[in-house]
Parts: C-alpha cells; sequence; structure tokens
C-alpha cells in the first residue's frame, strides 16, 4: 500500500499536468517502467476515458499500473528461466496472424457479396429435395386444450365447443372459458410436440400411434381438475417434419451451402491467378 499515494501522484500528474520534467520518450509520456520495459500515458487513454468521476479514473489508473507492473515482472522471470527455444513463438505468433488475416477477409468478403435473401420457393425446393434431413425426433401434434376447475357450471358449454369437429368453433373458447381457466391452448393450427402437452394435461397414453388415430377428443377429471384436449392433426416420431417447422433452419442452411460455394469458388480464382502469375515456385 506504501505506493498508492504514489501511484495516485503520478495519475494526477499524467492527467492533468503539461510539465516538461515528466520522462518522455518520443512524444509519449512514461509512466511506469519495469525492467525495460515502459507503460505510457497513451495506454491509460481508454481507462480514464470508461469514467467521467476523477476519483474513480484515478482508482481506474492505479489498478491498470498494478496490474502491468505484476505483468511485466512475470514476464522477465519467464524470460530468464526458459529457453531460447521455449520463448520463441515467431511461427505460433506467424500462423495465429494468417488465421486472423483470412478470418478477417472472409468475413469482410461475405459481408459485401453474400447473396442473404433467400425466398419460399428456394426453402420449399430444398425441403423437397432433403426430406432425410428433418425426420421428428419427437411426436408432433395440433391440439387445443383447456384445463378448468371442477366446479366450473357451465363445463358442458366448454365441452361441447371443445368437442366439435368444426375447429372455428374453438375460437369462442377464449371468451367462455378465460374466467376459470387454469391453462389453455386455442391454436389448433400450431405444431406442438406431444410431450409438451402431456405436462399440462396428464393422459395416459400406452400406443402412440393407435391413440392418435382413435381419439379426436379427449375430456376427464382427475384431482381438482377438468382437462379437455381436442386433437386436429399429428406427426409420430421418425416422420418428416412440417415445413413451417423447419423455415428458419432450411435458411440457415442455404446460406451456409452458399457462404461454402463463395469461399470455394474465392479460394480456386486465386490459386488460378497465382499460377499465372508464376506467384510460387515447388522445389
Amino acid at each position: 500500500m506504501k505506493r498508492l499515494p504514489f501511484l495516485i501522484g503520478l495519475s494526477c500528474l499524467v492527467l492533468f499536468s503539461g510539465c516538461d520534467a515528466l520522462i518522455r520518450k518520443s512524444d509519449k509520456i512514461v509512466v511506469a517502467e519495469c525492467y525495460g520495459n515502459y507503460l505510457y500515458d497513451t495506454d491509460l487513454k481508454d481507462i480514464i476515458a470508461e469514467s467521467k468521476d476523477h476519483y474513480d479514473s484515478l482508482a481506474r489508473t492505479n489498478a491498470f499500473i498494478d496490474s502491468w507492473i505484476h505483468r511485466q515482472v512475470v514476464v522477465h522471470q519467464a524470460e530468464k528461466f526458459l529457453s531460447p527455444g521455449q520463448r520463441d513463438f515467431k511461427k505460433q505468433i506467424d500462423e495465429y496472424r494468417n488465421s486472423l488475416l483470412i478470418y478477417t477477409y472472409e468475413t469482410e468478403l461475405m459481408e459485401q457479396t453474400l447473396d442473404t435473401v433467400v425466398d419460399d420457393e428456394e426453402i420449399e425446393r430444398y425441403y423437397r429435395q432433403n426430406p432425410g434431413n428433418f425426420q421428428l425426433r419427437h411426436t408432433l401434434v395440433k391440439a387445443a386444450y383447456v384445463v378448468l376447475p371442477l366446479i366450473v357450471k357451465n363445463c358442458w358449454q366448454i365441452r361441447k365447443l371443445m368437442a366439435s369437429p368444426d375447429t372455428l368453433k374453438i375460437s369462442e373458447l377464449d371468451a367462455l372459458a378465460s374466467p376459470y381457466v387454469i391453462s389453455s391452448h386455442y391454436n389448433v393450427d400450431e405444431w406442438m410436440r406431444l410431450d409438451d402437452l402431456l405436462n399440462e394435461v396428464p393422459i395416459e397414453i400406452y400406443n402412440t400411434e393407435s391413440f392418435l388415430k382413435q381419439r379426436r377428443f379427449v375430456s376427464f377429471e382427475k384431482d381438482t381438475c377438468t382437462y379437455m384436449v381436442r386433437f386436429n392433426d399429428y406427426l409420430l416420431e421418425e416422420s418428416v417434419s412440417p415445413i413451417e417447422m423447419e423455415y428458419d433452419n432450411i435458411r440457415k442452411l442455404i446460406l451456409m451451402k452458399r457462404k461454402k460455394e463463395l469461399l470455394d469458388q474465392m479460394k480456386f480464382d486465386l490459386y488460378e491467378k497465382a499460377v499465372k502469375e508464376k506467384a510460387f515456385t515447388v522445389y
């Protein structure tokens, strides 16, 4: 802690002084030195800019300087301890730099030239041509359900609407059941996992395919609730997933394919250009 007043004073000088007595190298002011390595005032600009409060800036500056000194001490010891071969990272640095250059170039190329517009026709064509890519891992259903307390007096009216094969009548349920409903879902055109439905409505199903083929409406009482479910459609596990559930996924797959093709073409063109220019020699 003895260094803190010094660091605060130093920070004040760095922040507020233009005095020529400060140590300078070129046009920069030296803030700290450790084993021949220098920390300059320019290295602190971002730290200072993060806070408008003077004392907070000093605290941040002091912490940064202290951290920098600790790091330089360890680096100095590592330089002494390791052999020249162990300290030579030129190959790794070159490889890392090359990787960063290629990644940055490819990213910029994608942003400037990749066509990101994918229309419905292309999505539908991809879906038709690749059905094996969209195999379901879970049974899906289109269903409406409602969970009510046992004490609801107009339960028979709700049951009548739910049991009706006319799915348009289900839209009337919200106004009729909403004062009492515990849980509900009325969109019979939306696919959901059967597992998710069974979490809300505890139907005992022993043979999924047989049950869904034979039952369109289910109503039962359990504990303190009345449960009703109207099934509109279903897709069994290992069927092909419906296209409406795969739109976003297909779009991503198409864009990935375009990206790969664009990068492959870029690499091929650059290689052909290098051949024509006799830019390389293999010995």
